[in-house]
């Protein structure tokens, strides 16, 4: 819980998230949270000691409105967000997204994130009343303290993890990360 707590201190200090949030939290979309580098990155910097935030190549609005599959939803909102902040944004309704990974349907947005490939990206934040901050975390939050990449072992789709891990180059930018549970191939 202690930990929890400062996650939410720490992302209550970062302007970027704060406002990206805001803008998040102001389209009331169901069962909503910003995801995956939001705010395992923010964690990752921290824990490294960077005195400047590393920069996100996107922030992830996730959902989950079994009601309204459509991907033109997701793009629409995507280009209002695009247009009003200059962020980079990521919107997917995981309400349809276990038809691309060929999984059973998810139930909701947390239930989705458990089919992640990482266990460290499986986590949200969102604002709820009162400008409070709800974490979503799946899996917990000590993988994340424990600075690892962990393979998701439910992930019941096959994926090259080693080259997942090196495309990303988490361990470049973030090196006392260590990868557990999937030995990396020769090279990687």
């Amino acid at each position: 819980m202690m930990f929890e707590s400062t996650i939410r201190e720490w992302i209550r200090n970062d302007p970027l998230r704060l406002a990206a949030l805001e803008q998040a939290a102001a389209l009331a979309l169901p069962d909503w949270c910003l995801a995956a580098g939001f705010v395992r990155n923010l964690v990752w910097d921290k824990l490294h000691d960077y005195e400047q935030a590393t920069l996100l190549a996107d922030i992830d609005l996730i959902y989950f409105d079994p009601f309204d599959l459509s991907p033109e939803r997701d793009l629409d909102i995507e280009n209002r967000l695009k247009a009003k902040s200059g962020f980079n944004w990521s919107v997917k309704n995981q309400a349809r997204m276990h038809i691309r990974n060929d999984d059973a349907a998810y139930t909701n947005t947390a239930d989705a994130m458990m089919h992640w490939i990482e266990v460290e990206t499986a986590i949200g934040v969102r604002l709820i009343v009162d400008g409070e901050l709800e974490l979503i975390a799946p899996f917990g939050l000590s993988f994340l303290e424990n600075l690892t990449i962990t393979l998701n072992q439910h992930r019941p789709k096959p994926i090259d993890f080693s080259a997942r891990v090196a495309g990303k180059q988490w361990q470049k930018i973030w090196p006392k990360l260590r990868v557990v549970g999937h030995k990396l191939k020769p090279g990687y």
